[in-house]
């Protein structure tokens, strides 16, 4: 089971946060699960057009989205951290969510930030394991109906 003190998590968080704050999708790339893994993990057909224009191109929007968000305070906006409820994680075995090999998955984990002198959050939508670590597979929500970014359950 994936921690939140593992210092490549927290890398992960970090650059997710400063590619937000900065409207760079590429600078939060880290905590993205990476395409390697995906290839190993998934049993669909053409795994890697489905990582490329799926699943990164709903990262970018929802990246971007994150950003609007934050509005003209994104500069001055401080992450607080982030909150993955491993209570929640669940195995999930070779044959579920269209996978060839197991991993954990979560849903809940929400980033906090200050803005303004005020606490907010939003939700990550699902965290998925490789190798003992933790990544963002879906940042905002899954499945939508169109491409469009979208900030998951903010608060604040």
């Amino acid at each position: 089971m994936p921690t939140t003190t593992d210092p490549q998590f927290l890398a992960g968080v970090n650059a997710l946060w400063q590619g937000i704050v900065d409207d760079n999708p590429q600078e939060a790339m880290p905590f993205f699960f990476p395409e390697a893994a995906y290839l190993q993990v998934k049993s669909i057909p053409n795994p890697s057009s489905d990582y490329k224009n799926r699943l990164i191109g709903f990262y970018t929007l929802d990246v971007h989205a994150a950003h609007r968000l934050l509005g003209a305070g994104a500069k001055d906006a401080k992450l607080v951290g982030v909150t993955v409820p491993a209570q929640a994680a669940q195995w999930i075995p070779p044959g579920g969510e269209q996978n060839k090999v197991s991993y954990y998955r979560v849903y809940g984990a929400r980033l906090t930030y200050t803005e303004g002198g005020r606490t907010k959050s939003f939700g990550l939508f699902s965290l998925i394991s490789w190798r003992g670590q933790w990544y963002v597979v879906h940042l905002g929500p899954n499945p939508r109906p169109k491409p469009v970014g979208t900030v998951y359950q903010a608060r604040g």
